[in-house]
């Protein structure tokens, strides 16, 4: 891995980003979700322990996705090669997995979708700020 090659500020500006999308999405969504979670507002324990650790969450896709952009397109990140890795990246790992969790854990598939949105929405981001930003100056 050449860690040299990653465009910190991206890495940062997407994280950033996606957390501020993650927090639009579910306070739009949050009635719904609840429902789906099978959560009550009331009852939920508050703590901004989840927040921090969906940030630090979205700085590793973040790394990750720079990292795995930057390799795949040799070293010249586009916006459209984010996007599409962003895409891919949701398809093969997060669209799977939450559907196999979900069904196991007996949830429905309206909460599949809700997660799965935010994800994709996510995934899509940092690919394209990573992307947008493209490599590291020499």
């Amino acid at each position: 891995m050449d860690f040299s090659a990653v465009n910190w500020l991206a890495v940062i500006a997407a994280a950033v980003l996606a957390c501020l999308f993650g927090a639009a999405w579910y306070m739009a969504l949050s009635k719904p979700w609840l429902k789906a979670a099978k959560l009550d507002a009331a009852t939920m324990k508050k703590s901004p322990l989840p927040f921090v650790i969906s940030f630090i969450a979205e700085l590793v896709m973040a790394l990750v996705m720079a990292l795995i952009v930057t390799a795949m397109t040799g070293g010249e990140p586009t916006l459209v090669a984010g996007l599409v890795f962003g895409f891919v990246l949701w398809l093969g790992f997060v669209a799977t997995t939450l559907s196999v969790n979900h069904r196991y854990e007996n949830f429905g598939w309206d909460l599949t979708l809700i997660d799965g949105g935010h994800w994709l929405g996510v995934l899509l981001i940092i690919g394209a700020v990573i992307g947008w930003f493209g490599a590291a100056a020499s």
